[in-house]
């Protein structure tokens, strides 16, 4: 494709990568254009000023969503396959992916969440971790997650700093066999945090639909997620340099420092490792164990 498109000489992976860093512009044009990236407006250049840091801008002129692209696909192929620690497990496909997404974005509209806001999570990395980002993103809100396994006081430090309009949450997670509730450490988020107007509970560890009574502002997934089955879903066209992640430092040195992650570049990185370094393609599956506290490549 770069021989092809850019007059480049390249046999081999060590040829690539030299490409990749003498010819910058080139290759993540052409990175952009092999990947396939959706976008309702192209860029008007790949970057600008590049030897300038801070202060270089990628992309500029481009117009996308990142949870456009990453829903592109709407067939019945297995989307995501949870596996938890003990009894449970569940299964999602493209398309119900997609129209369950698209019920949370309808909810999280009909509440007031807009482009700029904070969504956030305190809450293990369930299949509905990655939809409600997924739902927000689609509306143009930013997402920052803390894992449950977190005490309070570490949720707070990190949140606290963003003013998060919604909060997800859990009623617990399992560790070993054990049931760890958790209900009580997200009132006392929500009761630290006043920015925070809604608070919505996934069942995790309950048998039944939880109580939610003793966390303010709080509501169960089932009875905040549309009841309209198949609304449409639209994606809100913004800028590359947008902000779609909020991300923290470890808080070994201090309070955790707020790293702000852009929606096309995220975008454009992670199709460029699985792409290219990892030769990723859609028949393969990739396993995460980790907790939505971290950052994972």
């Amino acid at each position: 494709f770069a021989n092809k498109n850019y007059d480049a000489n390249i046999t081999g992976g060590k040829e690539l990568y030299r490409w990749s860093v003498e010819k910058i512009p080139d290759f993540w044009g052409a990175m952009w254009d092999f990947a396939g990236i959706i976008a309702s407006k192209k860029y008007d250049k790949v970057v600008e000023d590049l030897n300038v840091f801070p202060g270089t801008k990628w992309f500029p002129g481009a117009l996308l969503n990142f949870a456009e692209n990453l829903l592109k696909y709407k067939d019945d192929k297995l989307a995501f396959d949870f596996q938890g620690e003990t009894k449970v497990s569940k299964q999602m496909t493209y398309a119900e992916l997609n129209k369950t997404v698209a019920r949370l974005a309808k909810s999280l509209k009909e509440i007031g969440v807009k482009v700029g806001d904070i969504v956030v999570s305190y809450i293990p990395n369930l299949i509905e971790t990655p939809v409600a980002m997924l739902a927000g993103a689609a509306i143009g809100a930013t997402w920052a997650s803390c894992g449950a396994e977190l005490q309070p006081s570490a949720v707070i430090d990190r949140f606290g700093q963003i003013e998060p309009k919604v909060l997800f949450t859990v009623d617990g997670y399992f560790y070993r066999d054990k049931i760890f509730d958790i209900r009580e450490n997200a009132k006392a988020v929500v009761e630290a945090i006043p920015s925070i107007e809604k608070v919505v509970v996934v069942t995790y560890v309950s048998d039944s639909k939880c109580d939610v009574s003793g966390i303010p502002k709080a509501v169960n997934w089932e009875d905040f997620i549309s009841k309209d089955e198949d609304p449409p879903l639209e994606f809100v066209q913004l800028p590359f340099d947008h902000p779609i992640y909020v991300m923290f430092s470890s808080g070994t040195t201090g309070k955790p420092k707020c790293m702000v992650q852009s929606a096309g570049g995220v975008l454009i990185n992670h199709l460029k490792e699985l792409i290219l370094s990892t030769d990723c393609k859609r028949s393969d599956v990739l396993n995460y164990i980790t907790a939505p506290s971290w950052m994972m490549v």
